[in-house]
């Protein structure tokens, strides 16, 4: 086996068990290694710090796969890490009864690089780094051992495998997937998701919980939710008592699959549901301009912040938005709002929309901080996976 070989004191971030090892960090690569090999990773004096998989194109050269370093990597790990993976979420008992649920999320299951989403008897699994793509076989083997579902589809097609020197695959890695539309029930509301051409693994599983809490507070409010995709908030809200919910989508097709779950669940008034393709920038500012307020409102837009990298344009972006936001608010009302780009930190998130509160002339209170659903663990030693923030606030 190869050796990675740090330079002299980039290894404490090993030794508090953060699993990435990058580029500047690598003094020298003893051996041969193909992308995706498993190498032994070393201090510059020789102590052994575990085993990672190599990834000579990325930035991130090297994730670990265990900071044991007699640990054999194999396929006999992959399938005992995922297994582990699936039996932490089968005893929680916030996911019990779902049918959808994330099964593996990536370094805080110990196994980067690696996503997996069950949707009833369909498991999703995206693979985004060398070492993932290597063990693809012994990670798909552990999932239909662990879960007995039916099929494995592929949705390995994110941009982020660019950077891995890696191109997209997508497609059945076992069985077959069922004929008709797929369909989960959450929180009580059935809904479809196209596992093949929707967004991600085809459904945000990471806002179920934030769902849930519009649901609760939507009863006797009107709504508006903005970047709609596929309703999953109007649908908890019209649930949940909303005396209407105006949805808006700069896409035509999503808001046809959300007017179809609608559909799918017959105790929802549709009556009450109003949709609106658009940008929703366009949409805010001619909502203001009609005079219309709301006494809840989403906003869960897509990632504007990549990396630290675009936080300043993104901060921008974010505090138009929640300006609109607040200036829609009634009296009394509330503003779900959320941020999923890693280059934008909840400390700097709840500037952002402090800053928008203050512009908009309104008092506000946080009554909830929000984040992603159980099934979404973040590593103690990995910050950065805590991607999505939200906040829920008051105003007057």
């Amino acid at each position: 086996m190869s050796k990675l070989v740090l330079n002299p004191g980039k290894e404490r971030s090993l030794l508090r068990r953060h699993p990435w090892v990058f580029a500047g960090s690598v003094a020298r690569l003893e051996g041969r290694a193909r992308p995706g090999d498993t190498v032994e990773v070393v201090a510059d004096d020789g102590r052994a710090l575990g085993r990672a998989a190599w990834s000579p194109e990325s930035q991130i050269r090297a994730r670990m796969w265990s900071f044991a370093p007699d640990v054999s990597i194999d396929h006999a790990f992959f399938k005992r890490r995922v297994a582990e993976s699936v039996a932490r979420r089968a005893t929680h008992p916030l996911l019990a009864g779902e049918s959808g649920v994330r099964l593996i999320h990536g370094e805080s299951d110990g196994l980067p690089g690696v996503i997996a989403d069950r949707f009833g008897e369909v498991v999703v699994v995206q693979l985004t780094s060398a070492g993932a793509e290597k063990w693809r076989d012994a990670i798909v083997a552990g999932l239909v051992q662990a879960t007995g579902c039916k099929a494995v589809y592929e949705r390995s097609d994110s941009d982020v495998r660019k950077l891995e020197g890696l191109g997209p695959m997508t497609g059945c890695v076992y069985g077959e997937l069922p004929q008709g539309a797929l369909t989960i029930v959450e929180n009580g509301v059935r809904m479809e998701v196209d596992v093949v051409a929707g967004h991600k693994t085809g459904f945000y599983l990471d806002q179920r919980d934030n769902r849930r809490l519009t649901g609760l507070l939507a009863n006797g409010r009107s709504v508006l939710n903005c970047f709609c995709y596929t309703g999953g908030f109007s649908l908890q809200a019209l649930a949940g008592g909303a005396t209407s919910v105006l949805s808006i989508d700069s896409s035509g097709p999503a808001l046809e699959v959300a007017r179809r779950n609608v559909a799918l669940n017959p105790h929802l008034d549709a009556t009450r549901a109003e949709w609106m393709e658009a940008d929703v920038f366009a949409a805010l500012r001619a909502l203001k301009t009609e005079g219309r307020t709301f006494d809840l409102i989403v906003l869960d837009p897509p990632k504007f912040a990549p990396s630290a990298a675009h936080a300043d344009r993104a901060a921008r972006a974010y505090k138009d938005i929640n300006l609109f936001g607040f200036r829609l608010l009634n009296p009394g009302g509330i503003l779900m709002t959320y941020s999923c780009s890693g280059g934008i930190g909840l400390e700097l998130f709840q500037k952002i929309v402090a800053g928008a509160a203050s512009d908009a002339g309104v008092d506000a209170r946080i009554l909830h901080r929000l984040s992603a659903a159980a099934d979404h663990p973040i590593g103690l030693a990995v910050p950065e996976g805590e991607y999505l923030k939200g906040l829920a606030v008051q105003v007057g």
